[in-house]
């Protein structure tokens, strides 16, 4: 089994990277993201050194914070997607996601947790090797759930 994995390994690696850069271009462009972490992306802070090292292949992982920096937001969203699955496991062929303020790294006291740069809202992807365009309107549904969600609230 591992030398079966071992043979398709580049092959996974190579579409997750390409979501990730797809899903991290959606991201940075959405009306209800407040910013996005992903070194393909060139405004990233440490684009050029990864560009370096990575031989131009960025990674499966994204995270992203929303405009309304709440964990409750941030809740609200990471229950209403459906291809991206709730967990803590990063770099599988399926997609994932977590919440690092309520799984993660609920354990650090959240002014120490701001301090590190992990907001209330922030969550991070997992890209898996579905189809991107899938993932991408995975995203976008879930944003409207929300937004769905926010207007009766406050209705």
């Amino acid at each position: 089994m591992t030398i079966r994995g071992i043979e398709t390994l580049e092959l996974r690696y190579k579409k997750q990277c390409n979501n990730a850069f797809a899903v991290a271009a959606f991201l940075i462009n959405h009306e209800d993201v407040q910013e996005v972490h992903y070194p393909g992306l060139v405004n990233h802070k440490n684009h050029e050194i990864a560009k370096q090292q990575q031989n131009g292949w960025f990674g499966g992982i994204v995270s992203f914070s929303l405009k309304e920096d709440t964990q409750y937001a941030a809740d609200q969203f990471v229950t209403n997607t459906n291809y991206f699955k709730l967990a803590e496991s990063l770099g599988g062929v399926k997609s994932l996601l977590c919440h690092p303020a309520q799984m993660t790294h609920a354990s650090i006291p959240r002014e120490r947790r701001l301090q590190s740069g992990i907001k209330d809202s922030l969550i991070r992807l997992s890209c898996g090797i579905e189809d991107a365009e899938d993932l991408i309107n995975d995203l976008n549904q879930a944003f409207l759930k929300i937004n769905e969600l926010k207007e009766k609230r406050y209705a």
